[in-house]
């Protein structure tokens, strides 16, 4: 069986990259170092050899395109035809015969640039002559360089070709567009064609496979095909057209007999007879789809003609096979992909036809004989009256027996899941399994440790009983309480004791907002807001006044509350010179900049030194701490060294890649590769 693999071409360079990849080959495997001191012959042979080295990589590099692309007079015509309706048969040749020009024209420049070596004079004419010779074939490939994307072109195409084996058992499926073929190829294989409710969607080839009778089928989906003539169809179309004709396959002509896909029965008819040549020695087979929208049966009298007449040259094929022409079963047959009503079997009867063609073929074949020689069919016969029942040792059949029995007997957890209330009644015993030495022990609650006691022992039996007794007496107390009216009345009350009342409301309304305030502010603001002495009620005089009255001594909270509203001021500290009395004696020359950063110096607040332990942070001492941090430090170290450039770093591209720009590397490491 012959497979066309595509997609093992290798991949085409461009003009720029082929002369790259040739000349760098070159340079890395040829003799870089020369001198002038070296006598005329081995001059000759240091250049000599760069150019046949690079004549020859030029030449297998060019074979190899065109030994892997296919020749389309060696192909089979289905692929022939396909390549020259996708690519045009006479560009695809051209592209192919500039390659092989190529290839002869770089075979003559070296062989001539050869010869004019061997009388090379100097090293500067060896030199000169191979640089010429690099050059002109240099020159002759980027000549080439549009044949050379062009096949890079079609090789990607190519290898999105869908695989199609010419020769296995093949159906196919043709039609107008959007008539359920590439529904019906979805529904009996594992392919996944695009559907969509409008015309042409399926714009190539498509193929499934699906099994029948322990057999595999091939099954392509071709484009919609138009009824207008065969010079206006384009290449969607004629990849339908080159598979009907090229194909040995059951052909499946859709019918869409409810009209929804914007053509009427009429036109499939005229499309069905124009195409009708294609269909020779072929099984054909015309499916009525659609049926869940329009019957067969209540099809207009015009229209019910018009399909029998194609029905009929339906009959032709079969009579063509050597069938009878009263066999009408598995021609017209009736189905809906939406509903899946008789895809089946169209599917049995499209594959059952081509098998019986390609069997009646190779009966008809000359080689039929040689294969039914090396066949032999032994009938056994019975040499005596005596009855031989087959002989099954009684051991394997009480291990039969055994085996069902317990097969029978065994109940899984889904069983009793079904048979006790189902999911989410149900619940999965997972002690039942335990191995124990009373059964009755499975079921036993566990203690529940906590803090080396067992907490069941903790447990007040009657605990239910006495949180019954207190809620009913939370109850009662409740129910007296709403009896009595709490709220204080202050008609009821003398003066003085309604003046009291007074006196406690205020206080109560007093220390809510003292507790509010000390709550919401910070200690850097006043102690009351601004917000609450609008009427600037509550002054120093006014709080002197009070503690005087009190019979304390207001001064030093006035001044406290006077400092508090001040502020803070830095205050300037005295340094050693001002100690010992030689403050006075400061240079009065002095730059303002340094008092200003000895002042910043003496105010800034000293910063905690890393090895004071903070609370919470769960060392002993400081000399535990200090160990910490250096086995940390020590911990990544490692780490940091092994550092390698990542995704994240700053990367500034080789603008000169070295195995382009250096020389041949001398004998020693091989690092850089």
């Amino acid at each position: 069986m012959v497979q066309y693999n595509f997609k093992k071409i290798t991949v085409v360079p461009n003009g720029k990259d082929f002369i790259d990849i040739i000349l760098s080959r070159t340079q890395r495997q040829t003799p870089t170092v020369v001198h002038k001191g070296y006598a005329i012959s081995r001059l000759r042979q240091f250049y000599m050899r760069k150019v046949k080295y690079t004549q020859q990589n030029f030449h297998e590099k060019l074979s190899t395109i065109i030994d892997e692309f296919p020749r389309l007079d060696d192909i089979h015509p289905f692929y022939g035809d396909l390549l020259h309706v996708l690519y045009n048969k006479d560009h695809y040749k051209l592209a192919l015969g500039q390659i092989n020009t190529a290839r002869n024209l770089i075979g003559k420049i070296a062989k001539d640039y050869v010869k004019l070596l061997k009388y090379g004079d100097s090293l500067y004419r060896c030199k000169s002559l191979k640089v010429a010779a690099l050059g002109r074939m240099c020159t002759v490939i980027k000549r080439i360089s549009p044949s050379l994307a062009y096949l890079e072109q079609i090789r990607q195409h190519m290898a999105r070709l869908p695989s199609i084996d010419p020769n296995t058992r093949t159906i196919l499926i043709c039609g107008y567009p959007n008539v359920g073929k590439s529904s019906f190829m979805n529904k009996i294989t594992r392919a996944d064609v695009d559907v969509q409710p409008y015309a042409f969607t399926t714009k190539s080839l498509f193929v499934g496979h699906t099994d029948y009778k322990y057999l595999r089928y091939q099954v392509i989906d071709t484009p919609g095909i138009l009824d207008r003539p065969f010079e206006d169809r384009n290449i969607i179309e004629m990849c339908s057209i080159t598979a009907l004709a090229h194909l040995r396959a059951a052909v499946l002509f859709f019918l869409d007999i409810s009209g929804s896909c914007g053509y009427s029965i009429a036109q499939q008819a005229a499309l069905f007879h124009s195409i009708k040549s294609l269909f020779m020695n072929k099984p054909l087979i015309i499916v009525c789809n659609k049926t869940d929208l329009q019957p067969l049966d209540g099809l207009s009298e015009e229209d019910m003609k018009l399909v029998m007449e194609m029905k009929a040259e339906a009959l032709k094929t079969v009579m063509g096979q050597g069938g009878e022409p009263t066999n009408e079963e598995g021609v017209l047959l009736t189905m809906s992909t939406l509903t899946e009503d008789g895809v089946i079997a169209v599917k049995n009867a499209a594959c059952e036809r081509l098998l019986d063609q390609r069997v009646e073929l190779k009966m008809k074949s000359k080689k039929i004989n040689d294969c039914l020689n090396r066949f032999h069919v032994a009938i056994p016969k019975p040499r005596d009256q005596k009855e031989r029942p087959p002989c099954i040792p009684q051991a394997v059949l009480e291990a039969k027996a055994k085996q069902a029995a317990e097969k029978e007997k065994r109940k899984t957890e889904k069983d009793l899941e079904n048979e006790n209330g189902g999911a989410g009644v149900y619940s999965a015993s997972l002690r039942k399994n335990y191995i124990l030495a009373n059964d009755e022990w499975k079921e036993d609650i566990m203690p529940e440790i906590l803090d080396g006691h067992n907490v069941y022992d903790f447990v007040d039996p009657d605990i239910l009983l006495r949180l019954e007794e207190l809620e009913r007496e939370e109850g009662l107390r409740q129910a007296e309480e709403g009896d009595e009216d709490f709220e204080m009345d202050g008609n009821d009350l003398t003066p003085e004791e309604q003046k009291a009342l007074a006196e406690i409301r205020k206080k109560k309304s007093l220390l809510i907002q003292q507790h509010r305030i000390k709550k919401s502010t910070a200690e850097s603001r006043p102690i009351i807001p601004r917000k609450f002495d609008k009427d600037r009620e509550f002054t120093t005089e006014r709080m002197g006044r009070q503690l005087s009255q009190l019979g304390l001594d207001p001064s030093l909270a006035v001044d406290r509350a006077r400092s508090k509203s001040r502020g803070r001021k830095r205050e300037r500290s005295l340094d050693r010179r001002d100690s010992d009395g030689e403050a006075m004696d400061m240079d009065i020359d002095q730059p303002s900049k340094k008092l200003r950063l000895q002042s910043r110096s003496r105010s800034r607040s000293k910063s905690r030194p890393p090895s004071e332990v903070v609370p919470g942070e769960g060392f002993k001492d400081s000399k535990q701490k200090v160990k910490a941090i250096k086995l940390g430090k020590k911990s990544v170290r490692k780490r940091n060294k092994d550092a390698r450039r990542g995704e994240a770093d700053r990367v500034i591209p080789t603008l000169k890649p070295k195995h382009l720009f250096s020389g041949k590397r001398s004998i020693g490491k091989t690092q850089r590769r």
